[in-house]
């Protein structure tokens, strides 16, 4: 395999990993690759490095070839293109007074479709606002309704944690996210905390999820009694990442214990 580079097709969203094959390019450069919705216009984020041992057995997808005037010029188009459907839809669906909400539109490079991505409590008959949009662009136009996840994939945004938004940033699909994930990292059960920007759980606590369990299977459990250097006592609390329990003694004082420090486990 010849040297990979990151690209990015769409600024601040995920960046994939092509095979730069005999092309000579450096960081900023602009290339056309191949992409689920067909050749798109990307930008070289990381510079050309050779390929890992573990890589070179990935069949990566190579650069198609080096984007040309005409294809800057194309991309110019398409972003207006973009723009004017985006408000032209937005128009439209308050005109047909439909239960939506237009999150994105997306033109295919060569301008021979557009695709509208929405939101919506159920279903909607859309089939009106198509003829609109169809009768306006004489092109193939598709609606795709998608859930609020897939929403915050597509607009992108900055997380709690400061970093990009996972699902933008790297992730090709969303794993489920229980309440009892946050339960076994010891997190508040707080909406507001656990929660990222879409409203659902953060994709995060799925991450994290294994190596908590993990680490946890070496901890006595909360509720039971153990027997430590320090004394004995009741577990009520797990500090994973300290590598330590909380005990409450006889005598009702709390005390951190080690996980080295802890002799045995006894009976209440």
């Amino acid at each position: 395999m010849g040297k990979i580079v990151g690209v990015c097709v769409e600024p601040g969203h995920r960046m994939y990993n092509y095979n730069a094959g005999l092309f000579v390019l450096s960081r900023g450069s602009r290339v056309m690759v191949e992409t689920e919705h067909g050749l798109e216009l990307g930008t070289i984020v990381t510079p050309p490095r050779p390929a890992s041992e573990e890589e070179s057995n990935i069949r990566l997808k190579k650069v198609y070839r080096l984007a040309n005037d005409a294809d800057l010029a194309q991309n110019r188009k398409n972003v207006e293109l973009q723009t004017q459907a985006h408000a032209y839809c937005l128009r439209c669906i308050d005109e047909l007074g439909l239960e939506m909400n237009l999150v994105s539109v997306r033109s295919q490079f060569d301008g021979s479709k557009l695709t509208f991505y929405f939101t919506a409590d159920g279903r909607v008959d859309f089939r009106e606002l198509v003829k609109m949009l169809t009768k306006a662009y004489r092109m193939r136009i598709e609606l795709r309704q998608i859930g609020v996840r897939n929403r915050a994939k597509i607009c992108g945004g900055i997380g709690r944690c400061g970093h990009s938004h996972c699902c933008s940033a790297f992730m090709n699909d969303f794993e489920p996210v229980s309440i009892r994930m946050a339960k076994e990292q010891g997190l508040l059960l707080n909406p507001t905390k656990i929660s990222g920007l879409c409203g659902r759980l953060m994709c995060c606590l799925a991450f994290e999820h294994k190596t908590y369990c993990d680490l946890k299977s070496g901890f006595p459990e909360a509720g039971k009694y153990v027997r430590t250097k320090m004394g004995r006592g009741k577990v009520v609390r797990q500090n994973v990442l300290k590598e330590s329990i909380t005990i409450k003694t006889d005598e009702g004082h709390e005390l951190d214990v080690g996980l080295d420090q802890i002799i045995e486990e006894t009976a209440a």
